[in-house]
């Protein structure tokens, strides 16, 4: 079955056709004869009941520097003219995500949209695991400043960091003793409205910080993100390197324990983060990784979540 495919993400010319996640994506629908198209959520419009992307056509290659082939813009109807609308684009997750999920989820039930944005806007990637209060590190979330005071002079050694942030950005090991804890504090609150999170530090992280690909609520594999040298910050995109890593059977009990209700929200492609046998996060808005368990562990995430997408067509 040929399907037509609108991906809403960032800009593709500068992937990386080794390791992107979309890329990937987008080269295994190809390979399957899916018609491909992107676009930018700045080209999603919602009018009289008619949602439309300004897209580009694409043909994609495992090219270094040219990942893709664009043909000049249409105008697409994302009711009528397409089956599957892929959520792909990087947070920030501010009113503009949210904006996008809410419209995208006027598709329902004519065009599958994955992940489904009713859950993606409804289940922020670090606020989705206090669901599962039992497998995660001692955390505060809170604005309250005593309350951020009294939760260091608890745990001492502690990570703080945005709550809505992505990709390791403004994460910062405050150790015992370190002055600079109050001044960050201030500079956090006065940036934004928005509560802090603050997590006890997890030494284990210095062995990596474990990225599990999920796809369709069951595990497929996983690789380490191992910190640089004096950084606590193990993200790729902030120089941290991928390795090999088995999952513990305390890593499966985490997936079995979130896997079900990924499922039944409709959150096929799914990356969590584990440290320790610890969740830290549940990466439901573009996770990464994909390339990564495939070159590991030779199961391929992008095939089977194609699987998966046929299979929810088939029963609709």
């Amino acid at each position: 079955m040929s399907l037509r495919v609108a991906i809403q993400t960032d800009p593709l010319e500068t992937a990386n056709v080794e390791s992107n996640t979309t890329f990937a994506l987008a080269e295994a629908a190809a390979a399957r004869g899916h018609q491909l198209f992107e676009y930018q959520p700045e080209n999603l419009s919602y009018q009289a009941g008619r949602i439309t992307a300004y897209a580009r056509p694409m043909t994609v290659q495992r090219v270094a520097g040219t990942p893709a082939i664009f043909s000049d813009r249409i105008t697409l109807d994302l009711r009528d003219d397409v089956d599957v609308v892929l959520m792909r684009q990087d947070p920030p997750f501010d009113m503009g995500y949210i904006t996008a999920c809410h419209i995208l989820e006027l598709l329902k039930p004519d065009t599958l949209v994955l992940n489904d944005p009713e859950y993606v806007r409804s289940g922020p990637e670090k606020l989705w695991p206090l669901l599962f209060p039992e497998f995660m590190p001692p955390t505060l979330i809170s604005r309250d400043k005593a309350a951020i005071e009294a939760f260091r002079s608890e745990h001492k050694d502690v990570i703080v960091k945005p709550l809505y942030g992505f990709g390791g950005g403004d994460v910062f090991h405050v150790k015992p003793g370190d002055s600079n804890f109050d001044p960050l504090v201030d500079l956090f609150l006065a940036r934004t409205r928005e509560p802090l999170i603050v997590q006890a530090f997890l030494p284990a992280v210095a062995q990596g910080d474990k990225r599990i690909i999920l796809i369709d609520g069951e595990a497929v594999g996983g690789f380490n993100r191992i910190p640089q040298k004096g950084d606590a910050r193990s993200n790729l995109a902030v120089g941290g390197t991928a390795e090999a890593s088995d999952l513990s059977d305390a890593d499966m009990a985490i997936c079995n324990a979130i896997g079900p209700q990924l499922k039944a929200r409709g959150q096929v492609l799914v990356g969590i983060d584990v440290i320790g046998g610890r969740l830290t996060e549940i990466n439901n808005t573009s996770p990464t990784g994909v390339q990564q368990v495939r070159d590991f562990t030779g199961r391929d995430p992008a095939a089977m979540f194609w699987d998966r997408v046929q299979d929810r067509l088939a029963n609709t």
